[in-house]
């Protein structure tokens, strides 16, 4: 038995290399130049590390063998080579990336919470650069969603135009829009404060289309739209864009961005002026609302070593809004003597990011704050509301392996809100005691990230928070994706829920406006959702003159969805949880063509069919302001010798379903119509552009947009009134803005 053993030992010690390690290194290069902060792992190993800021890369402690050196980098295609340890000192190993193609090199971080090459995440995310929303200038980042397929910005209300902005039919409550990551626009502000983004503090915007409460929790529901702010060390030193139209409207948007030590600061304002009573369709009342609004942006970043993250931001926005009839003076406001509805909003937002200097390890804390102050007055009814939001989030990546990496977080959000409605009334009902609703919403988050191989990668995640009013929410999702080598193919599949918490008062505009009374029938339970989704995506052609198509199918089926009936009673709208189902479902299809490098075409088309179905109703209830179809479209062609291109841009409507009353007059559906806009810009010199057109080309405007305009108070509704109409607002479907023309000037120093 002792000579077994011995021999044994002399078998194990006689191996080569057994227990013994050696080391990889060497740097990341390509197109001649250092690639810093590569990610640098040996495939089937929990060895990994990141390149310097020279490329440079170090793996020690291996142990002898042959292995597949994996790297990968943002902008660039993954990288494999064979790499052999050794007992003995190695030669360093150069690794050559190749810059990936424009549409493969674009990089998000909604989908995962975490930079990732677009055509590599898992989770379908598009976005948009302001470049693009230039083909059709807009003052704010709602009016610039028009262009963006599947997304539509809806007005709510045909007298004051706040709206709020619709993913795959389904309506604005559904949206979580976000600042770098953050819920800084959501409750109060999604009604309010969605004009108040200007496209000076937009780097880019990202929108993920379907449930996405697992990483973002409530109201992420049916997706989210992530506005990127731009990075001071990456802005131009000075930077300005005015333009105006026939109407008289004035926007101006003015940035600057320096060092100071360390750090890097960005400064940007924007300012939008419009103040005549245009009345075209001659109901006595302004076809769009005059507005003074100003919002200032401020963002500092901070150089810290390994590039973690330092960064804090600062916005302040006012607007001052009016629609109604065309007397209506300020003396007016809040009497029955001429009608108007007049909003004053006022909102600041803090938030920021700071990477722990913890070695080795990526935990990032990130923090947002905001304030938002509504005094709106409609016709006679008052709305007061302030609205504090405070967000604290905390995540650590960790890398298990080359091909294994775990996000875990933890989330806190404080909602504190008052208003001057019954919804922060504390009883007796006859001496109703002011009683702010407050909210604390903790959550825990899991996601785990695996790449089965260069072609395939599956994300799980799972979610769990505590609402006080419900209990523990629980969130899932799971998602695969599965691409060619060079991503010229890929197929995502994803399923998942959603829940989310209501607000009326602070979601819904029309609770407030109008003649109707607001009737709550029960109390309101939260909403849950479940999604699928396939998306393929096809890149035809060259790198050059690529053909890009991107479709979806989708589909989302509710339980306990939240629903205003406007049928029932003419003079109510009634809230109540649907006591059967509701889904969503459809297609987008998307085409991105280089036809030369002269012409470029972008368009999209979405098909939806939404609708629900309740207990003893045999057919199906479909979903007012929602088109079956619509499309979106740019045409945009380059003469380079002259310093001149055309954009020709639009979007076309299909049929909705629009609330009307009994015996109503007016089409219970929208006809088709399309806006079409056309626009010249011409490059003087390298620094400054000249750009003019013309918006809304077939000057389309809607009919019937308000219901007995001549009385707007309903003092006379029972006199030669046989049907019994009363004043209405919520008949829109689109902007009473007809054919304009529009000028401006960008300059960048």
């Amino acid at each position: 038995m002792k000579h077994l053993l011995l021999f044994w030992l002399l078998l194990v010690l006689a191996r080569p290399g057994a227990g013994q390690t050696g080391s990889v290194h060497g740097v990341v290069r390509a197109a001649g130049q250092a690639v810093p902060f590569a990610s640098v792992g040996l495939k089937g190993t929990t060895h990994g590390t990141t390149a310097d800021e020279h490329g440079g890369f170090a793996l020690h402690k291996v142990p002898l063998g042959r292995y597949q050196l994996a790297v990968t980098a943002l902008g660039y295609q993954p990288a494999e080579r064979a790499v052999e340890v050794r007992a003995q000192a190695a030669l360093p190993y150069t690794v050559l990336l190749v810059p990936a193609s424009t549409e493969t090199a674009e990089v998000v971080i909604s989908g995962t919470l975490g930079e990732v090459v677009k055509s590599e995440s898992p989770v379908p995310v598009e976005l948009y650069t302001p470049k693009f929303f230039q083909k059709n200038p807009a003052p704010s980042l709602f009016e610039n969603l028009t262009m963006v397929n599947g997304v539509r910005p809806q007005l709510n209300c045909s007298v004051c135009n706040t709206g709020d902005i619709h993913i795959n039919g389904l309506e604005g409550p559904y949206t979580m829009v976000l600042i770098d990551g953050m819920p800084i626009v959501s409750s109060l502000s999604t009604v309010y404060g969605l004009s108040g983004i200007p496209n000076s503090m937009v780097e880019r915007v990202e929108v993920v289309k379907g449930p996405a409460s697992t990483l973002y929790g409530s109201e992420a529901v049916g997706g989210l739209i992530n506005v990127i702010t731009k990075a001071p060390h990456k802005a131009p030193p000075l930077a300005l864009d005015v333009f105006g139209t026939s109407f008289g409207e004035l926007n101006v948007d003015a940035g600057t961005a320096g060092r100071v030590g360390k750090a890097t600061s960005l400064l940007t304002a924007n300012v939008f002026g419009y103040d005549r009573r245009r009345d075209v369709n001659h109901d006595g009342f302004t076809d769009v609302p005059t507005q003074k609004r100003a919002s200032v942006f401020n963002k500092w970043s901070l150089t810290r070593p390994e590039d973690r993250v330092a960064n804090l931001a600062a916005r302040y926005y006012y607007e001052d809004r009016f629609g109604g009839q065309l007397g209506w003076r300020p003396a007016f406001r809040g009497t029955d003597s001429v009608y108007g509805e007049s909003i004053y909003t006022s909102r600041y937002e803090l938030l920021g990011q700071y990477q722990l200097p913890v070695g080795g390890e990526k935990l990032l804390l990130s923090g947002s704050y905001n304030r938002h102050h509504q005094n709106s007055v409609y016709g006679t009814t008052r709305y007061l509301a302030t609205q504090h939001v405070g967000f604290g989030q905390l995540t650590w990546l960790r890398s298990l392996s080359v091909q294994h990496q775990l996000l875990l977080g933890t989330a806190y959000r404080y909602t504190w809100y008052d208003d001057n409605t019954p919804a922060t009334a504390a009883p007796p009902a006859d001496q109703p005691q002011n009683r702010p609703d407050v909210v604390r919403l903790p959550g825990l988050f899991a996601q785990d990230e695996w790449h089965l191989n260069i072609h395939s990668t599956l994300l799980t995640g799972l979610r769990l928070d505590h609402d006080p009013r419900h209990g523990l929410v629980p969130s899932g999702r799971i998602n695969y994706k599965w691409g060619t080598d060079d991503n010229r193919q890929v197929l995502r599949v994803g399923a998942g829920n959603g829940f989310r918490v209501v607000n009326l008062f602070t979601e819904d505009h029309a609770a407030l406006t109008g003649a109707r009374q607001v009737v709550v029938a029960e109390r309101l339970r939260p909403e849950r959702s479940w999604n699928a989704t396939v998306n393929f995506t096809q890149q035809l052609g060259s790198d050059a003159r690529p053909l890009v198509l991107d479709g979806s199918l989708f589909w989302t089926y509710f339980t306990n969805k939240i629903l205003p009936d406007y049928d029932a009673d003419p003079n109510q709208i009634i809230y109540r949880n649907l006591r059967g189902y509701a889904v969503s479902r459809g297609l987008t299809l998307n085409a991105d063509w280089t036809l030369t490098p002269a012409l470029k075409l972008l368009a999209g088309v979405t098909v939806l069919d939404v609708y629900r179905r309740e207990p003893g109703i045999e057919t199906r209830l479909r979903q007012v302001q929602t088109p079956g179809f619509s499309g979106t479209f740019a045409a945009t062609y380059t003469a380079a010798r002259w310093g001149l291109t055309v954009d020709y841009t639009g979007q076309v409507t299909g049929p909705m379903n629009l609330p009307v009353q009994p015996l109503d007059y007016r089409p219970s559906r929208s006809p088709w119509y399309s806006l079409q806009n056309v626009q010249l810009t011409k490059q003087l010199g390298k620094r400054l552009q000249v750009y003019g057109g013309v918006k809304n080309l077939l000057d389309f405007l809607p009919r019937h947009v308000l219901l007995r305009p001549f009385d707007p108070f309903d003092k006379h509704v029972t006199q030669d009134n046989p049907n019994g109409y009363t004043f209405d607002t919520e008949y829109n479907y689109a902007p009473l803005q007809g054919r304009r023309s529009f000028l401006g000037m960008r300059y960048a120093l």
